[in-house]
């Protein structure tokens, strides 16, 4: 008789691999660089961090311990998919009071607008599917779409954003779902898309049939400028643009509330998504959110006035701080200024001995989906104060001339 010996434990059969697309798709170099950099010592231009000392602390205190206490039964419980009547009520207020006339029904809550790329790429993309992006583009979109599997391209830009022309040229070419676009105060670059771009987008969309995704969580923290219309509200973009925002940039980050503007038919694909994401956004967070709306725009207006001082701040030192030849961008609102340095300068290589003297930047190189400028690189100028940024920028220069 043949006795079959139980197999020692580590023999034990392998598991299945992860899906392809983990492995494809690399984590953010962002994060990366504020994990290394997370020592109090050193002065962080890498983060996309809303200053936290400008948070309404008081305010959003206040709301929840208001929600908690008038209706607790209802802000502890589950909610609808969609989202909080009241706020999306409120945000449909704020659309249409500039320009963009909205109901509540034409809004999804989100859990921060990240999770509405997230539900856009599972209700729009197959693998395979071609998206057109700006060049350079918002890294975590890249990633959004990475992970559904679509080929991304993208579409040649300038210092105002991305060419009208080129992106009617590739949508031929090409026959993509969307064109993602973040026209205002862009991540990473600052630049701001003006308005007769603007509409030809919306004319290319319309005589060529694809969906716009139009990102705007800068958009109310403007310096100086005209503010210009969403895209969503040109003429051909009615019925072909969805329109993302959140409060993590004027509100704060940590209630990860943000939302779409979509029409009906991808509005019920992306709640569908969402249900099987997360089933809704948390009902305290939103109740809290709907109450601090009345006061939001008087916030706002406090933060644009700390913002545009250190923006001012940071432009008056650049040119001490980056080498002869460089040149940069003067951007009218948001969190971000775009620097190119000298042909010769990879800003990734570089970045390590830059830490060592306790300042930070993000390389330019991973926002690209083409073919990387690597001499460039991103400066977050909202989260130090002048003194801060003074220091930081005189320890930058430092760490390039080693």
């Amino acid at each position: 008789m043949t006795v079959i010996e139980p197999a020692p434990h580590h023999a034990s059969g392998a598991l299945p691999p992860l899906a392809a697309r983990t492995q494809v798709v690399g984590g953010s170099p962002v994060r990366d660089i504020l994990a290394v950099t997370a020592r109090p010592e050193v002065i962080n231009f890498a983060g996309g961090l809303p200053a936290p000392e400008l948070f309404d602390r008081e305010g959003i205190a206040a709301a929840f311990r208001d929600v908690l206490a008038e209706t607790p039964e209802r802000a502890l419980q589950y909610s609808t998919t969609e989202g909080e009547p009241s706020l999306r009520a409120g945000l449909a207020a704020r659309f249409s009071a500039r320009g963009l006339p909205t109901d509540a029904d034409d809004l999804l809550v989100t859990t921060g607008s990240q999770q509405g790329l997230s539900l856009l790429a599972t209700a729009l993309l197959e693998p395979g599917d071609t998206v057109l992006v700006e060049d350079p583009c918002y890294l975590a979109a890249l990633q959004a779409f990475g992970l559904a599997g679509a080929r991304v391209v993208a579409v040649p830009s300038d210092a105002d954003g991305v060419d009208p022309q080129a992106l009617e040229e590739l949508v031929l070419r090409e026959r993509p779902k969307l064109f993602y676009t973040v026209p205002t105060f862009q991540n990473p670059t600052g630049r701001t898309l003006p308005a007769e771009r603007r509409a030809a987008v919306a004319r290319a969309a319309a005589r060529r049939g694809v969906w716009i995704v139009e990102d705007d969580p800068y958009g109310e923290l403007r310096y100086e400028g005209e503010r210009v219309p969403w895209i969503a509200a040109y003429p051909g973009a009615e019925d072909r643009t969805v329109l993302l925002g959140s409060f993590s940039k004027v509100m704060a980050p940590g209630i990860r509330l943000g939302w779409l503007r979509a029409p009906a038919e991808l509005r019920r694909a992306c709640a569908v998504a969402k249900q099987a994401a997360d089933l809704h956004t948390p009902t305290l967070n939103q109740l809290a959110a709907a109450r601090c709306l009345p006061g939001l725009d008087a916030h706002v207006a406090r933060i644009r006035d700390v913002y545009r001082e250190r923006r001012d701040a940071m432009l008056a030192g650049l040119a001490g701080a980056l080498p002869e030849g460089s040149s940069w961008n003067r951007p009218q609102g948001g969190m971000f200024l775009w620097a190119r340095l000298p042909e010769s300068y990879d800003t990734t290589a570089l970045l390590a001995d830059v830490v060592r003297h306790e300042v930070a930047y993000v390389p330019g190189a991973p926002f690209y989906a083409g073919q990387p400028d690597r001499s460039t690189l991103r400066l977050c100028f909202v989260t130090q104060t002048p003194q801060e940024i003074a220091e930081g920028l005189r320890r930058l220069a430092q760490g390039l001339r080693s």
